[in-house]
């Protein structure tokens, strides 16, 4: 089969395109012929290998040859102990654990997978499992008449973000560079905030803030938020990672302002639901750019130096837009 590979740690052009053994599912595995992979920082993370934790499955070389995985397609056949799926089905998940979705098939774990709603075309289906679920528990504690701060909005985790806290009634301020600010507007947002013009720690308070791209220090989130209000960060440095769960919490346990990582639950029951919205018209799936699999360099590139608006998919067996 044909797939996007890499065997060390680098920018986009370590990777390559090469005929490889396509693999066989093992107990409770599915192969799925896959027709559309979304990107997702984690790509960008484990294909640099930087923060120190993307380098989880191989400290010198990456343990994974392929990478994606947000994935949507076919059951190509499955292992022992499969029941849910049969060859033939329409699927979709987050194949984080086991990754490959940069190829004309992958593995994925049973678990990891759901049945793919006829009304979603697969590249919409792929944009969906690993983005959903930060931002519905990213935005869980938003409702009516709070003041809802989302930095990275722009982006496809940001771009769910600020449809689902204004969707519970709160007043949105989205931050992203300066070429995203037009869709953060159109996505609702009812503040904007170009990151380079205008430092957000100092434009609050807010009582929730979710921040996608974390960078700052305890004390600036601490001035962000209102008496009682939450701050919760998704990736970021391992520095900063480490200064929130210690010094955060203890300021936060001084303060009376929460200041958190948000550990994200994975996995069908934590996607679907979000999956329900768009089809009920409640959020809308923005595919900024497909890129064919050959460029899958390009589609990383793009993503990973934040120019993508909402999602970018690689559509892998040209079928990306079927439903």
């Amino acid at each position: 089969m044909r797939a996007v590979v890499y065997d060390e740690y680098g920018p986009p052009d370590v990777l390559r395109v090469e005929e490889i053994p396509k693999p066989a599912p093992g107990p409770g595995q599915v192969l799925v012929e896959v027709a559309a992979t979304s990107v997702n920082l984690s790509d960008w993370e484990a294909l640099h290998g930087t923060p120190a934790y993307a380098r989880f499955g191989g400290l010198r070389r990456p343990g994974r040859q392929v990478l994606g995985s947000d994935i949507a397609g076919w059951v190509e056949s499955v292992g022992s102990d499969v029941t849910r799926f049969r060859p033939g089905d329409a699927v979709y998940g987050d194949n984080l654990a086991l990754m490959g979705g940069f190829a004309q098939y992958a593995v994925a774990a049973e678990s990891a997978l759901a049945h793919k709603p006829a009304a979603l075309t697969f590249a919409q289906a792929s944009a969906l499992p690993q983005a959903g679920p930060i931002a519905i528990q990213g935005t869980a504690a938003a409702g009516p008449g709070q003041r809802v701060l989302i930095n990275g909005a722009g982006g496809g985790s940001g771009s769910f973000a600020i449809q689902l806290a204004r969707n519970a009634g709160a007043h949105v301020t989205g931050v992203d560079n300066a070429g995203k600010l037009d869709h953060m507007r159109s996505l609702g947002a009812d503040r904007v905030i170009g990151y380079r013009s205008e430092d957000y720690t100092r434009t609050g308070p807010y009582d929730l803030v979710l921040d996608l791209v974390a960078h700052r220090s305890v004390f600036a989130y601490r001035r962000a938020l209102a008496p009682g209000g939450r701050y919760l960060c998704v990736g970021g440095p391992v520095r900063t990672l480490l200064e929130i769960l210690t010094v955060g919490t203890v300021t936060g346990l001084l303060t009376g302002r929460r200041i958190q990582v948000l550990a994200v639950r994975l996995g069908p029951k934590h996607f679907e639901p979000l999956a329900d919205q768009c089809l009920a018209g409640q959020v809308d799936i923005h595919i900024d750019r497909t890129y064919p699999l050959d460029e899958v360099p390009q589609a990383l590139a793009f993503h990973g130096e934040g120019h993508a608006l909402g999602k970018v998919v690689v559509d892998i067996a040209g079928r990306a837009r079927e439903g």
